[in-house]
Parts: structure tokens; C-alpha cells; sequence
């Protein structure tokens, strides 16, 4: 349960283009979240969300630290995906994520997975307000 797995990463090019201009946004510092439901047979089966992970390029110049963020918000997606995968499973929904880290300094692990736990909750607050019968 605590895995990350490729199937789970999101590379299909369609869907980040319909994400990003047709998804939903939410703003949970440090993070810019997109999120879109997408029809049950999108996504690979037993697999309710595919997620892709950004940093910015212009805020952080060395790609060692672009890596760091990248590899820090993938460790705190990977402890706080089970309560994430509880609600789609549970309301049968399937979406596709995506974590902008947009914060100009890099906080620590345990720092983030705090601020993750929170992001979490408030995302599936938002999936609950967008989809009433999810709740």
C-alpha cells in the first residue's frame, strides 16, 4: 500500500493537457495542486489516481535541488496516499493529480509531511465539494 509505482505515475500527455486546462486547482502551500476526475476506464485497473510531481526550473537553478523536492513530495504522496485511496475507492472515483511545489525554499522532510497531512485533507474536502455523493 505504502508502494509508488510507475502505473501510478501520470505520463500520458492527454491527460496532463486536460489537467491543466480543464482540471481543478487548489492551493496548498507550498504546493499548487491540480486535480481532475477522470471516467472509470482512464486509469489502469485498481489504480483511483495517477499523480505527477513539478518543480519550477526558474526558482531552483541546480537540478540537485529541482531532485530533492521532487524526491521529498514523492516519499510524503507515497505515506499519505492510503487515505487519499480510501475516499476514490470508497466513492468510486478516479482522478489525476498534480503536485507543483512553488515554494522558493526547500523545508525539510518532516516539515513537509506535516504540511502534506494537511493537503491531503483538503483535497479530499475539494473532491467532496465538487462530487456531493462523495462525501
Amino acid at each position: 500500500m505504502y508502494t509508488f509505482t510507475k502505473q501510478e505515475r501520470l505520463c500520458s500527455k492527454k491527460l496532463i493537457d486536460a489537467l491543466f486546462q480543464s482540471g481543478h486547482k487548489l492551493m496548498a502551500f507550498p504546493y499548487s495542486v491540480h486535480w481532475m476526475a477522470c471516467p472509470p476506464g482512464t486509469l489502469p485497473p485498481n489504480i483511483p489516481a495517477q499523480v505527477l510531481i513539478s518543480t519550477s526550473k526558474k526558482k531552483y537553478h541546480h537540478a540537485v535541488d529541482r531532485n530533492r523536492v521532487k524526491r521529498l513530495t514523492r516519499e510524503c504522496y507515497r505515506t499519505h496516499k492510503p487515505n487519499l485511496y480510501d475516499f476514490l475507492n470508497i466513492n468510486g472515483l478516479t482522478i489525476v493529480l498534480a503536485f507543483n511545489y512553488i515554494h522558493t525554499d526547500i523545508f525539510d522532510y518532516h516539515t513537509l509531511n506535516h504540511k502534506f497531512d494537511k493537503l491531503t485533507d483538503s483535497l479530499i474536502e475539494n473532491i467532496s465539494k465538487y462530487y456531493p455523493s462523495a462525501s
